[in-house]
């Protein structure tokens, strides 16, 4: 049984490092088989199309309140100006969807909050609050809302410190280090799913390390306040463009983005003009006067290559459904402890959010009754389908309209619905913060799916010592799958493996990366597919254990999922597994 061993990507935060080894089974080797795709027969023909489908999650509103009990038939959606059918409907009502029944809700149907903790124009003492504003709106989310936690910072730019996830823990894990490098280890996880660890120095004195970490992020924000006003604009044009490439990377991710934006907030006027009615009369009456030689233009109008950035920001953010929700969280700071005057940034927050179609929260310590208004009317979503025809895969943007076709059932409703969606990118384009999204969101999803064949085997056993089990865990891959379409002599493969628990907490997970020489091992991969051996170290309780399989250079994936219930292996009465079979 030839076999290659691999590097395991894995380090410290989770106990029980896994593995080990790729085996190339030999012809007529015993294997895990999931219905294995045939190559074509000789003398046939066969042939693959696509089909674009496209997913519309659309909220309408009356008084505040979600407008139930609507049908396929009270909606009109147009792809530009042509009329589609609707070929798919559903209704998502999260009142009605608790316990197990939250797993089977797709990611893209899901709600998405993205906390996104401005570095560079908010005071450290400002951010230490809106950490805890955060960790307190946690509980009012509804189970099946997925979070991530993202940071801005003129040295580093946007980061993602979490990936969206359905696990509160890694979130308040995320919040409690806010991603910062000075405070973190590597991130074990490739997909983000898990958060980085707190150094254990800073893990003694977080809030101390914090504040101390945050100061020093916005060193290059304050020399600007401090510089003139061209020096102002470029910092606040680099946050325009940072930004600007967060929204295109959540182009990946399905379904819409809350984007709560919690920062104090930059001087509006350096880019749209003074907003001080005393400086925009003492100008006018200089114009009247024939005295427009002593007006500074700029302070006037603004800086108009600055302001078109930050629309430009914005129209990617509506393109790629995000909902800037800006939270003002210099008002969080009590009297007294004010730090270092600025100026007033609600100008520039309130701009972010309504031309987005968010809202801007100011003087709230409270976040979850804050934004109640927007879970309630988030809280039912009707999901229209359709299939666009002739859509080539080229990432081109593509602009939709919904509407309500009228009557008693929607007289006097609002509705709100995403403004377009890019067309399918080919695999060998994308960014690498895009497959990993893109590999997350699978994950998350859950079921099986993907082209290539994989099949899974997991079973828990009494480990030697403490209170979790060993539980192993056999992969199996479609090798002339998994191959198909592959060019050059390399075959890259990443395998990813996260068991979950029932409240959606990642309770351990594996990952690896392969890569095989197709001139060595091609024939046997063709034969026989890959073989993996890894393990997981579980505690008592019900799982699912969701592995992924997937081609580095195609993005051919095999996805499978299996139900794993852990015995309290501890008790003295002995424990009947399961049967299983390789």
């Amino acid at each position: 049984m030839p076999f290659r061993a691999g590097h395991v990507s894995r380090t410290l935060p989770f106990a029980g490092v896994v593995l080990m080894l790729c085996a190339l089974w030999t012809a007529g080797g015993a294997g895990l088989r999931a219905a294995p795709q045939r190559p074509p027969v000789a003398g046939t023909f066969s042939e693959t199309s696509e089909v674009t489908v496209v997913q519309v999650p659309v909220q309408v509103v009356r008084d505040g309140e979600p407008v139930r009990g609507l049908t396929a038939a009270d909606f009109a959606i147009f792809d530009g100006r042509k009329a589609q059918k609707v070929t798919g409907f559903e209704v998502l009502d999260l009142t009605a969807r608790q316990g197990p029944a939250v797993a089977s809700i797709p990611p893209a149907l899901r709600r998405h909050f993205l906390f996104l903790f401005d570095l560079a124009f908010s005071e450290p003492k400002s951010l230490l609050k809106a950490r805890e504003m955060v960790r307190g709106m946690l509980p009012a989310l509804h189970p099946s809302d997925l979070v991530a936690v993202a940071t801005y910072s003129s040295a580093r730019g946007p980061r993602i410190a979490l990936g969206f996830t359905s696990d509160r823990r890694q979130v308040l894990k995320a919040v409690e280090s806010l991603g910062l490098p000075e405070m973190v280890d590597r991130n074990p996880d490739p997909l983000n799913l898990v958060a980085a660890e707190l150094q254990q120095e800073a893990a003694k004195g977080a809030s101390t390390a914090l504040q101390a970490a945050l100061e020093n992020a916005q060193d290059n924000a304050r020399v600007a306040e401090r510089g003139n006003r061209q020096q102002q604009a470029a910092v606040v044009g680099a946050l325009s463009r940072g930004l600007s490439d967060l929204a295109r990377l959540l182009e990946n991710v399905h379904g819409r983005k809350e984007v709560i934006y919690l920062s104090e907030g930059f001087n509006s006027a350096l880019l749209l003009g003074t907003e001080d009615q005393a400086e925009q009369q003492k100008m006018n009456d200089q114009s009247i006067h024939g005295q427009g030689f002593l007006i500074d233009s700029d302070q006037r109008f603004g800086d108009t290559r600055g302001a078109n950035v930050l629309e430009k920001m914005m129209d990617q953010f509506r393109r790629s459904d995000c909902i800037i929700q800006a939270v003002d969280i210099g008002g969080l700071r009590a009297q007294g402890d004010q730090g270092p005057t600025r100026p007033s940034g609600e100008g520039a927050l309130f701009a972010m959010a309504h031309d987005t179609g968010g809202e801007l929260y100011r003087n709230f310590n409270d976040l979850g009754s804050a934004m109640a208004q927007v879970l309630k009317k988030t809280s039912l979503t009707y999901v229209l389908t359709f299939q666009p025809e002739d859509v080539k895969s080229d990432g081109t943007y593509h602009q939709i309209k919904v509407e309500l076709k009228g009557g008693p059932a929607t007289k006097g409703a609002q509705i709100f619905f995403r403004p377009g969606y890019y067309a399918p990118k080919p695999f060998a384009q994308q960014a690498a913060g895009e497959r990993m999204l893109s590999a997350a969101e699978t994950v998350i999803g859950g079921g099986d799916s993907g082209s290539v064949g994989t099949a899974l085997l997991v079973a828990p056993f009494r480990a030697a010592a403490g209170t979790k089990a060993y539980v192993p865990v056999v992969i199996e891959a479609d090798g002339e799958r998994l191959m198909s379409g592959t060019q050059g002599g390399a075959l890259p493969t990443e395998i990813y493996a996260y068991a979950i628990d029932s409240s959606g907490a990642i309770a351990d997970f594996f990952t690896q990366n392969l890569r095989f020489d197709l001139a060595k091992v091609g024939p046997a991969l063709h034969q026989s597919g890959i073989k993996f051996f890894g393990h997981l170290d579980l505690p008592p309780g019900e799982y699912n254990v969701r592995v992924l399989v997937r081609n580095g250079a195609t993005g051919a994936y095999g996805l499978r999922a299996q139900a794993l219930e852990v015995p309290e292996f501890t008790l003295p009465a002995a424990v009947l597994l399961p049967p299983f079979f390789p």
